[in-house]
């Protein structure tokens, strides 16, 4: 029989001219697929025809993992757009959807913190965050900050400027607290402003994040001096107060360029094998008024070619400027992804006249032109490679080395720590992933667990889990953290072995075990995410009630277990009644005790969560008529049971879904 394998592109020239012929010359998006349909490869184009020929040209010079990537397409699919910024939009989107192997990644691993403000809420909040959640479209988010001291300190000294508010929750009731007599707050808790006068404070903060620190400083000038004009002391002392704490905030941060009145911004990467770090220095009106950070992964390099030579790394740290050079290229593909992921959160006058960068970018022309459509005025790419503006470069590629070194750091600690503890514990290779398991009650009331993961030595927090245990003998006054643990382990194993049994040497499984996988808990792990180690926290006891669950599952022989007890950090093994001989000090075992303390802090603070719960409940429970739901309304609105002991007839009935009976009753019980 003929095989019916489609050949690749680049060894059918006869399919391969067919397919270029029908790609318009038009601006667009390509999407590259191989033999399984899979997504390779999605770029832009201000002419799709063009860029996509100049792939298979034999006199292109490709990078070696861009020509790995071409000997792989089967297929390509394109999508036209009517502009070039279109299709800048379209392929960003399409690369955070598809995730391409051969596109620049960019890495959100929380290294970063940003600043957010919702300006989605009435009021809105000003706080510092890592996770930039896909939330409201008018929240926003500034960052990600390189320094958070430096960022802690910036907010910490815009609260004393500006009179926001200070707390996330009321102190009281019926009052504002202290901030508002000594002018550090306008009162919000109590209502004592308008949404529209606190957004307008609030909007003057943005602009110092917006790097517009002299433009508001241009705006509150003349305002203090008309309240002087107007004999309104007290308005012109505050806002000559503000104008001062904002000269601080940017003094001592002069950079040296010709040009102090043109706004820019400065691009650079340090890279090594597997991590690029990117630096970006925004620097307005000569001041560098921010300093962003940025991850991106650099996919493997293939180790051999077709021809069985091999292949060189690439080196991310070449000169700019010269011509051909294979590093140049994918560094310029990581700085230009880095810069259109940036400008499409922030706002139009956030956007500088001028960016420097240290590689030519490969999309630069389309990536001006869509910054100067959103600006409303020029916006110039430049590399630079003399005098003041390259050694801006230079200065932002050596903070950009320095990052990457401490990164290395980082991942060199954690990389002897799992090959010591893999030498400890006798494991045949390095425990990537490592699943760390604690219980949390108080003599049995509320008793939970929690399930943390470490993986290459970092937590991975998205794979967290909190267990409410559901042993119906473990309650108030009768504790069991064996039985406790047995029943987590095995809520959390029970779908490993029927997942194995489930698979047939023809790869299907019959219509009942189907059903039996479908029907079991998403927490149940696949074989793609069993641990490599499990760390109880516990001694001897507890060890010995996971083991004995386990072999009851005929998973004790797949997966390793271990326990540590507190007490002296010993670690205990299945079967042995003595602890490994270790030093508390070693870097395995210290890896080993920050997962623990990460389950128990996990576990105390779902507890706490809990037993906090039951209490505010506890005596709402008391009063006929009011259920869950309703409980659930009156302390979203009142805040705790003090505040709602207090509150009259008439208020209690203000909550949606309690009449004016049921306030009574309410108010009767607390008022008996």
């Amino acid at each position: 029989m003929p095989s019916t394998k489609t050949l690749p592109l680049v060894k059918d020239s006869e399919r391969l001219e067919s397919r270029l012929k029908e790609i318009p010359a038009v601006p667009g998006v390509y999407l590259m697929r191989d033999e399984s349909d899979r997504i390779l490869y999605i770029g832009k184009s201000k002419k799709l025809r063009n860029r996509v020929r100049s792939y298979f040209r034999e006199s292109q010079n490709l990078s070696p993992r861009i020509a790995m990537m071409v000997q792989q397409v089967r297929e390509i699919e394109f999508i036209a757009t009517d502009t070039e910024a279109e299709a800048l939009a379209l392929e960003a989107n399409l690369v955070k959807q598809h995730q391409p192997y051969f596109n620049v990644l960019l890495k959100d691993d929380k290294k970063y913190p940003y600043l957010c403000i919702t300006w989605s809420e009435e009021y809105p909040r000003i706080f510092i965050t890592r996770k930039r959640r896909a939330g409201s479209a008018k929240d926003r988010y500034y960052g990600p900050y390189v320094d958070t001291g430096a960022l802690r300190s910036t907010l910490h000294l815009i609260k004393r400027i500006f009179p926001l508010r200070q707390r996330p929750q009321p102190l009281f009731k019926d009052r504002p607290c202290l901030n508002y007599d000594i002018g550090r707050c306008v009162g919000v808790c109590q209502g004592l402003t308008s949404p529209e006068e606190y957004r307008k404070i609030i909007q003057k903060v943005a602009m110092i994040f917006q790097g517009r620190t002299q433009e508001l400083l241009d705006i509150l000038e003349p305002q203090m001096e008309q309240a002087a004009e107007d004999l309104n002391f007290e308005t012109a002392a505050r806002l000559r107060d503000q104008i001062k704490g904002l000269q601080s905030l940017s003094a001592g941060q002069k950079v040296s360029l010709p040009d102090d009145t043109v706004s820019r911004d400065a691009i650079a990467l340090a890279a090594d094998t597997q991590h690029a770090c990117v630096q970006l220095f925004q620097i307005r009106a000569g001041q560098l008024v921010g300093r962003l950070g940025f991850m991106a992964e650099i996919p493997p390099q293939p180790p051999v070619s077709q021809e069985g030579q091999e292949l060189s790394q690439l080196s991310l740290s070449s000169p700019p400027g010269q011509g051909g050079e294979r590093g140049g290229v994918e560094a310029g593909a990581i700085l230009q992804r880095v810069l259109e992921e940036h400008y499409q959160n922030v706002e139009s006058v956030e956007i500088p006249s001028e960016i420097s960068v240290q590689y030519e970018l490969p999309e630069a022309e389309i990536l001006a032109d869509w910054l100067s459509n959103r600006k409303g005025r020029k916006v110039t790419i430049l590399t630079p490679q003399r005098q003041t503006k390259a050694e801006l470069i230079e200065m932002v590629e050596r903070n950009a080395e320095y990052e990457l070194a401490r990164m290395q750091r980082l991942s060199d600690r954690n990389s002897q720590a799992m090959e010591d503890l893999a030498e400890i514990l006798d494991l045949p290779e390095v425990p990537r992933r490592i699943e760390g398991y604690d219980i949390s009650h108080i003599q049995g009331s509320d008793a939970v667990a929690s399930r943390v993961v470490f993986i290459d030595g970092l937590p991975a927090n998205q794979h967290y889990r909190h267990y409410k245990i559901k042993n119906p003998e473990i309650k108030s006054g009768h504790s069991d953290d064996f039985a406790s643990l047995a029943e987590v382990i095995g809520r959390r194993f029970r779908g490993l072995k029927e997942e194995e049994r489930g698979k047939r040497e023809d790869g299907f499984s019959d219509l009942e075990e189907q059903k039996e996988l479908s029907n079991l808990s998403s927490d149940s792990p696949t074989i793609s995410d069993k641990p490599d180690l499990i760390m109880i926290d516990g001694g001897k006891g507890q060890l010995s009630a996971v083991v004995a669950v386990l072999r009851e599952m005929n998973l004790l022989e797949e997966l390793r277990v271990v326990s540590l007890a507190k007490q002296r950090e010993e670690i205990f093994l299945p079967g042995e009644s003595l602890p490994l001989p270790t030093n508390s000090e070693q870097p395995g075992v210290q890896l080993l005790r920050r997962v623990r303390d990460e389950a128990h802090r996990f576990a105390v603070s779902f507890h706490r969560d809990r037993r906090s719960e039951r209490m505010k409940r506890s005596r709402l429970d008391e009063i006929p008529g009011l259920g869950h739901h309703r409980q659930k309304q009156l302390l979203a609105h009142f805040r705790s049971i003090d505040y709602l002991r207090l509150a009259t007839p008439e208020q209690l009935a203000e909550v949606s879904g309690i009449g004016p009976r049921l306030a009574q009753q309410i108010y009767d019980y607390f008022h008996p």
